[in-house]
């Protein structure tokens, strides 16, 4: 992870150890503009923050003269936005997948070359690309749906988890946090046909060998978890599914799934199964608040009441429009009990605020209406819930014993300027990020990484395994 910055950091008196021995502990103090506090409707003026080894230990509204020590933050401070949804590899077909007519069928062939082309340290550097490239964006943590996990010719590599390895170390080396959850992917359809083609990396044989795999994988750093998911209905039979939600169950990780998101799903789950996904799922106890359903798009009034007990949605709106995949039933989840995330997935767009806006405007496209979303409930979407989503209970809110996460975006850009602070997530773009902490360790400042070249890395990583 990123070194603390000594220019807005002090060293306070030793705290005890306890063996006795003194350690340094680490004190910073930051004075925000405008700063969105919990459960508040709008943000507070004038707040003073104050952090320790990586916690918030005082958040403090209405402080017009901040202590000399502290730095200035201009604009608006949020916590940390929480992407709950990444395909890293995605990435390299951002902008060379849109010319062609289709649907989400034909896109994942060219999906699937990407992935035919990856080894550990091509993984490695696109994802590190990917991941710098959230940070600017002021993402702080990231879910990576994870399924690449064996050589091209299916055979595992030497170290099994090498790849997930090389994600883990992607996302220290970017400066941020990461669930690595782990995917099960054993059969092309709902049917059971085997994988084959490029989608033999991605299986392991059966959930128990998965298991075996993916409990082998424990990252060190503190930066990174593991969780588990199961791709799809489609990806996992039917009698394998427990397995999979009870390895979650029995290390209290999350579980991530891919539900209905495109009707041809859904019809080839009620041919075979008679039920729906999320039916199948509920069957299996595979629902609840540890899962989180990643897109929701085609959902009957049932399960809608199935997820409604507590299961989390992470909607991808950005790739949900980019594959005329269809717009989800936000309103009507968030009003059944699910708490909503917002992920990225295929990174044809990496800004939590245009996920977030979306919320709201693809739901006003849907019911021809306005009005659908508190500008807080927005920002809850892009913090706090998307850690929770991802087993980072402690993050994505601005409140002592927090982990020291801080975003600031700009007020006076040129889509910002003249936007009351409440408005922000209506206005403001990924590119209006200034600054951003990890942790308490500054990761971005004035706009820029402060560890990677960005773009150079984003066009070295692309251009070895773009199609």
């Amino acid at each position: 992870m990123t070194a603390p910055d000594p220019a807005t950091a002090a060293t306070d008196a030793t705290a005890p150890t306890g063996a006795g021995r003194p350690v340094p502990r680490h004190h910073q103090r930051y004075h925000a503009e405008y700063a969105w506090l919990p459960d508040r409707p709008e943000p507070d003026a004038d707040v003073l923050v104050e952090i320790v080894d990586g916690r918030f230990t005082a958040v403090t509204p209405g402080v017009p003269v901040p202590p000399p020590d502290a730095r200035r933050l201009s604009g608006l401070t949020l916590p940390g936005l929480a992407n709950a949804h990444s395909h890293a590899f995605h990435r390299a077909l951002r902008g060379r997948s849109h010319g062609h007519r289709g649907d989400f069928w034909d896109w994942r062939q060219q999906m699937y070359a990407v992935a035919a082309r990856l080894d550990p340290e091509r993984y490695l550097a696109l994802a590190r690309a990917t991941y710098a490239e959230m940070a600017l964006a002021g993402i702080t943590c990231v879910g990576e749906f994870h399924y690449l996990h064996h050589a091209p010719d299916g055979s595992p590599y030497a170290d099994p988890n090498v790849m997930g390895a090389a994600l883990v170390e992607a996302a220290a080396q970017a400066g941020i946090r990461l669930t690595l959850l782990d995917t099960c992917y054993l059969t092309a359809t709902v049917d059971g046909k085997p994988l084959t083609g490029p989608q033999v990396r991605f299986g392991d044989g059966d959930a128990a060998r998965w298991a075996e795999r993916a409990a082998a994988l424990r990252p060190s750093g503190g930066h990174a978890r593991v969780g588990a998911a199961i791709h799809s209905v489609r990806a996992v039979p039917a009698e394998q599914l427990a397995e999979v939600a009870g390895w979650a169950a029995d290390r209290a990780a999350p579980l991530h799934v891919h539900l209905s998101e495109q009707p041809a799903e859904n019809e080839a789950c009620l041919a075979y199964h008679g039920r729906t996904p999320t039916g199948l799922l509920a069957e299996a106890g595979a629902l609840g608040p540890a899962t989180t359903a990643v897109h929701a798009t085609h959902l009957t009034d049932a399960d809608r009441l199935l997820l409604g007990g507590g299961t989390g949605v992470c909607l991808c709106p950005t790739t949900e429009r980019d594959l005329a995949d269809g717009i989800g039933p936000a309103r009507a989840l968030a009003d059944a009990g699910s708490p909503i995330s917002l992920g990225s997935d295929s990174h044809a767009v990496i800004d939590i605020f245009e996920e977030a806006r979306a919320m709201e405007l693809d739901e006003r496209l849907h019911t021809l209406a306005r009005g659908h979303f508190s500008a807080a409930e927005l920002v809850r979407a892009g913090t706090a819930a998307g850690h929770a989503a991802l087993g980072w209970p402690d993050a994505g809110r601005l409140a002592p014993g927090g982990r020291a996460d801080l975003v600031t975006v700009r007020l006076d850009s040129v889509r910002t300027a003249g936007v009351p602070p409440v408005g922000a997530f209506f206005a403001a773009g990924a590119t209006d990020v200034t600054d951003v902490l990890v942790d308490g360790r500054p990761v971005v400042r004035d706009g820029r990484h402060l560890r990677l070249d960005v773009p150079a890395e984003l066009v070295s990583a692309i251009a070895a395994v773009a199609p």
